[in-house]
């Protein structure tokens, strides 16, 4: 009923405002990622008669709706300074007008209803698909078109951003299918990119091979030219908290223990990597989970390939914990030196 009542204010306060101002109806794009930003510019209808604002963040957001010129607005969840949840509590308690569509890489069942229940109108995930916005904006009578295009192309997209929002899309493949595995909530990550000198990637190796506080799990994938690691780093649980996770009830030794963490590293990894893939159409082989510490050596990891000794690494990590800290896990994805080459060389591709 609320929504409703809510969404018959909403389209009348849009239509109030062409009629008033005889003008284009003002619509927001919310997120942290340039290249979000342009997916999101590209998939809405060529001839919607809007024109487009943008924001980085939350607060940006919020400075925008405040002044009225954001009738419509695609929202992500997971930014700095201010999430998109924060947006949505906002907007509800100082009453402001917009119509909100969430866009997130978040597609666990619990984040979309919690955005339904803060007023969000619609929840698509990421990455956007052009017919499910025109079927959204169709079915809340939302799509006025005219003669004239759209111009979305005014977004220049950072190569780290590009590689953020492959990893932020990817990741919440990987949460979502964990999430049900284990029949929890996991709170997103925001990924951070960076590229790394082999001589720190190598110190940084040695201490997760010496250290008594992680265990450490990796495996490799390669495709079409891009190859790497995944290393997931997992904080010394105890492990009849990650048993009852995963409603295991046998005896509980140090093999078990581990069998159980590869279980999760495989389910976390294939579900990344299948996300990535599908962003990239790129088919990728990956390998089995290995335990660092017992199954593999560090030269080996460092150049999985046998090719020449590569200089710098593109590495995105992401930390999440399970369940109020039951389980907590870095993700590493870690690329070869010639990955890097044929990744931006899809940058200027895609973008």
């Amino acid at each position: 009923m609320f929504k409703n009542i809510r969404l018959r204010s909403l389209i009348n306060t849009s239509e109030t405002y062409i009629q008033k101002n005889n003008m284009t109806i003002p619509v927001l794009i919310c997120d942290d990622s340039s290249f979000a930003r342009k997916q999101m510019a590209r998939a809405l209808p060529e001839h919607w008669d809007v024109t487009l604002n943008y924001a980085k963040n939350g607060c940006e957001a919020l400075d925008v709706l405040r002044s009225g010129q954001a009738e419509v607005m695609f929202l992500d969840l997971n930014m700095p300074e201010m999430d998109g949840y924060e947006v949505l509590e906002t907007v509800r308690r100082e009453d402001i007008n917009t119509f909100v569509v969430v866009v997130s890489g978040d597609i666990q069942e619990d984040a979309q209803k919690r955005v339904m229940s803060l007023g969000a109108m619609d929840f698509i995930k990421k990455p956007v698909n052009k017919e499910q916005i025109s079927d959204i904006l169709n079915e809340y009578g939302l799509l006025h078109l005219t003669n004239s295009k759209l111009n979305s192309e005014e977004i220049e997209v950072d190569n780290f951003d590009f590689f953020q929002e492959l990893a932020n899309v990817s990741m919440g493949r990987g949460i979502d299918l964990l999430s049900k595995l284990l029949s929890v909530y996991i709170p997103m990550p925001i990924p951070r990119v960076n590229y790394v000198e082999l001589n720190d990637l190598t110190m940084t190796l040695s201490d997760v091979y010496n250290s008594t506080d992680l265990t450490p799990i990796c495996q490799g994938f390669i495709g079409a030219g891009i190859a790497g690691e995944v290393l997931l780093l997992f904080n010394q649980p105890d492990f009849k908290d990650v048993a009852e996770l995963m409603n295991y009830d046998g005896e509980l030794n140090d093999s078990a223990a581990l069998e159980l963490l590869m279980d999760i590293s495989t389910v976390l990894t294939g579900a990344c990597l299948n996300g990535l893939s599908e962003q990239l159409d790129i088919p990728f082989s990956l390998g089995h989970p290995r335990a660092l510490a017992e199954a593999i050596q560090l030269d080996e990891l460092i150049d999985r390939s046998g090719s020449n000794k590569w200089k710098k690494t593109l590495a995105i990590e992401m930390g999440f914990e399970v369940d109020g800290n039951k389980l907590r896990c870095n993700l590493l994805l870690l690329f070869t030196e010639d990955s890097v080459v044929k990744l931006n060389n899809l940058v200027s591709y895609i973008c």
